[in-house]
């Protein structure tokens, strides 16, 4: 299972450069519990373009990935792997690592052993489930972050919500991912 960090497993606090920050989401590491349970490995796959911003440091990014693992780990979850993308956007799209990219997705299963086809792609925007129908997966929208705005708009372009699934939290798509293998 590949998530997304900021707005899905913490709070995003835009371009969060201070550990103090770190805030998980209220049950997510119970998520990701469920998720380990059921076989998954635990990716996070992250744009960090505070970094090619200028905004934040990768020293600031360490920190801040450090707090979360861990928060995570008090919790009782360890993370398998976590990916991060400093590029900004607007970069070239047939080398940037910047999600929707399948860039750092390839390289998180070349490294791990994973098949990317029949994962699930979670996040809480668009180029965070993207992914999944480049990789054969299965992309789930979360309403944390800033999903709600991004299902929003996308049923204000007409658009019938894409080929991915919806859920409120990372706990609603632990039980959605159940489900469905089930």
């Amino acid at each position: 299972m590949f998530a997304d960090r900021d707005g899905t497993i913490i709070e995003d606090r835009h371009y969060i450069a201070d550990p103090a920050d770190v805030t998980l989401i209220p049950g997510s590491p119970e998520a990701l519990t469920r998720l380990r349970a059921l076989g998954f490995a635990l990716v996070v796959v992250t744009n960090q373009s505070g970094i090619g911003r200028g905004l934040y440091t990768l020293a600031d990014y360490r920190r801040v990935a450090a707090e979360t693992d861990l928060q995570l780990e008090r919790a009782g979850v360890t993370i398998d792997a976590t990916y991060f993308c400093t590029d900004a956007p607007g970069g070239d799209p047939e080398t940037t690592c910047r999600k929707p990219s399948p860039v750092l997705y390839r390289r998180a299963a070349r490294d791990l052993g994973l098949a990317l086809a029949g994962s699930y792609y979670v996040g809480d925007k668009l180029s965070d489930v993207l992914p999944a129908a480049t990789l054969r997966g299965t992309g789930i929208l979360l309403r944390t972050g800033h999903g709600t705005a991004e299902e929003e708009r996308m049923a204000e372009d007409g658009g019938s919500g894409g080929s991915w699934l919806v859920a409120d939290d990372l706990a609603g798509a632990a039980e959605l991912i159940e489900r469905l293998e089930s």
